[in-house]
């Protein structure tokens, strides 16, 4: 790994999408969401008939889907097999699976080496769950977003059209136990990685002191 890589760790509605695009953007660099790599994975499965409550299933063929990500924060692309999924990984079927695609294995060992690969070159922002943890534990700076979970929830709620707080509240609340409880890379911050409570911050202002580690850090 070399050059600038900015790692941005932290559960759903934290605001870590809005936040790492903002910090590449300023900086000049390229951007990855890993997330999106797992929900194109689970898009692939679903198309695929593959059964999502059998882990062996999974791991058997998650090694055929093609998932090309691009790295431009002002049009980040995600493309299965040639196929823009952009749109079809937000929707509800996709998020409702994700995390047991996402807690598989050997899906998450072909995911990494895909974000490595992508990462190596360095100068990025890289979003995900496990990135100071597992993806890139050398990164130059770590960071973990949090936020209360009614602020993620009302967050959130705003980004899904039709929903409510408080159904997103307890989506919310179900993907936290499942991202930190599972066997493989769970959701935790990594070591040296500054925790910061976007709670009562503006867009710019979490933007802005991101900044500031950056440069404070390099």
């Amino acid at each position: 790994m070399t050059g600038l890589v900015v790692a941005m760790d932290g559960p759903s509605g934290s605001g870590k999408s809005s936040v790492s695009r903002g910090v590449a953007r300023a900086l000049g660099l390229r951007y990855l969401d890993t997330g999106a790599m797992y929900r194109a994975m689970t898009w692939w499965m679903l198309r695929q008939g593959v059964d999502l409550a059998d882990p062996a299933a999974i791991a058997a063929r998650c090694g055929e889907p093609a998932v090309a990500s691009g790295t431009d924060p002002d049009g980040p692309t995600i493309h299965v097999d040639g196929v823009d999924v952009a749109g079809p990984i937000r929707e509800a079927e996709v998020t409702g699976a994700v995390s047991a695609v996402a807690a598989v294995p050997e899906v998450r060992a072909r995911l990494v080496a895909l974000q490595r690969e992508i990462v190596g070159a360095g100068d990025i922002v890289v979003e995900g769950r496990d990135i100071g943890t597992v993806v890139c534990p050398d990164a130059t700076v770590k960071v973990y977003l949090t936020a209360s979970p009614e602020a993620r929830a009302l967050r959130r709620s705003a980004e899904v059209a039709g929903s409510t707080v408080e159904a997103q509240r307890e989506a919310l609340a179900r993907r936290d136990t499942l991202d930190s409880t599972r066997k493989t890379d769970p959701l935790s911050m990594a070591d040296g990685a500054i925790e910061l409570d976007t709670t009562a911050l503006t867009l710019d202002e979490v933007i802005a002191e991101v900044l500031r580690l950056v440069k404070e850090r390099t």
